[in-house]
C-alpha cells in the first residue's frame, strides 16, 4: 500500500515538473521553466532543512551532544541524499526487490528480523539484504500496517515473523528496528512476553522517550510518540528492568526527527552515539551494520556483553 502511494507521489511530482517546464518553455519563458523545475526538485531538501532548523533551535541536549552549525549542515546534506534514495526509489520501486530469506531447515546461523519506521516499508532495508543473503544470514523484513494505526497493532506482524524465523533456525532471533520500528519491537516484547525468544534488540533512531517533533502529529501512532505520552509511560511501566540489558540504541545529536538526542536512548541499554548523522542516514551508517554482524556472531546468552 505504502509503495503505491509513494510511487504516485514521486511520479506525480516528476509529471508536474515536466508539465510546468513544457508549458513555460513553449511560451518562450525558459528561465521560468527552469525555476519551476528547480523549485519542485527542492521540495524535499526544503522540508528537511526546516526539520534541521527546528532541531538547531531546540538544542537542549547536554554539551557532549550539542551539534554545531557546521555539523548540522553536514548532516542535512547527508540526510537529503539518504532520504531521496529511500523515499523516491527504494521504498516506492524496490521494496520487493529482495525477498525474505528463510532456510528450509535449521542451520548454523541465527536469523534477523528487520522492522521499519513510520511512513516506511521494508524497502528501507534493501541495501542490507544482499549482504545478509551473500553471508548466508536468514532474514525477514516486515511491512507494518495499518500505516497510521496504534503501535500496539504491529506486535502481531512481528510475532509472526519471529515465529517463522524460530522454526527456520532453531535459535533466538536478532531484531533490528528503525525509528518507530524500535517501539514496535518493544510493544511486541510487552504483548507476548517474548524476552526468551530474543538474542538481542538493536534500535536505530528510535524515540524511546518520544520526540518533540511529534507534538504536531495527528495520527494514532504519531500521538503515541509525543514526548512523555501516556502510551510510552504505560509501556515503560510494564517493562522489566532486565530487558534493557539486551538492547543497543543508536542515536545522534543531528537526528532531524527524533530530538533532543537523549530521547533515543534507554536507561540500562548500550547507548551508542553517531554524531553528525541524520535520521534516515543512520540506517546506512557502517557502525550500525558492524553492530548487527557482531550481535549475529555472539554466542547465545552473551549478545549483551
Amino acid at each position: 500500500m505504502l509503495a503505491r502511494l509513494q510511487q504516485f507521489i514521486v511520479l506525480a511530482g516528476f509529471a508536474l515538473a515536466a508539465g510546468c517546464a513544457l508549458y513555460f518553455a513553449q511560451g518562450g519563458r525558459s528561465i521560468w521553466a527552469g525555476l519551476v523545475v528547480l523549485a519542485l526538485l527542492c521540495g524535499l531538501p526544503a522540508v528537511l532543512g526546516l526539520e534541521f532548523i527546528l532541531l538547531g533551535i531546540f538544542r537542549r541536549s547536554g554539551a557532549a551532544h550539542r551539534p554545531g552549525v557546521r555539523e548540522l549542515v553536514g548532516a542535512w546534506r547527508g540526510e537529503v541524499a539518504a532520504a531521496a534514495r529511500v523515499f523516491c526509489w527504494l521504498q516506492p520501486f524496490r521494496s520487493n526487490l529482495e525477498p525474505d530469506s528463510v532456510p528450509a531447515q535449521p542451520g548454523g546461523l541465527r536469523g534477523v528480523v528487520l522492522v521499519h519506521g513510520l511512513f516506511c516499508n521494508r524497502g528501507i532495508w534493501t541495501p542490507w539484504l544482499p549482504r545478509l543473503r551473500t553471508s548466508g544470514v536468514p532474514f525477514i523484513a516486515v511491512n507494518l500496517e495499518p500505516l497510521f494505526g496504534s503501535i500496539d497493532r504491529y506486535a502481531a506482524a512481528i510475532d509472526s515473523a519471529v515465529a517463522r524465523m524460530e522454526v527456520a533456525t532453531g535459535q533466538p532471533v536478532l531484531l533490528v528496528g528503525h525509528s518507530m520500528g524500535g517501539l514496535a519491537i518493544r510493544a511486541w516484547l510487552d504483548a507476548f512476553g517474548a524476552d526468551a525468544r530474543v538474542h538481542r534488540v538493536i534500535t536505530i533512531a528510535t524515540p524511546h522517550q518520544g520526540t518533540w517533533l511529534a507534538r504536531w502529529a495527528h495520527t494514532t501512532n504519531g500521538k503515541e510518540m509525543r514526548l512523555g505520552s501516556d502510551w510510552l509511560r504505560g509501556l515503560q511501566a510494564r517493562e522489566p528492568v532486565s530487558r534493557q540489558q539486551h538492547v543497543t540504541c543508536f542515536f545522534s545529536n543531528c537526528d532531524n526527527i527524533v530530538f533532543p538526542a537523549e530521547v533515543a536512548t534507554l536507561a540500562g541499554a548500550e547507548n551508542r552515539h553517531l554524531p553528525g548523522t541524520g535520521h534516515v542516514q543512520m540506517v546506512f551508517h557502517p557502525a550500525v551494520f558492524d553492530e548487527v554482524w557482531r550481535a549475529l556472531a555472539a554466542p547465545a546468552g552473551r549478545a549483551a556483553a
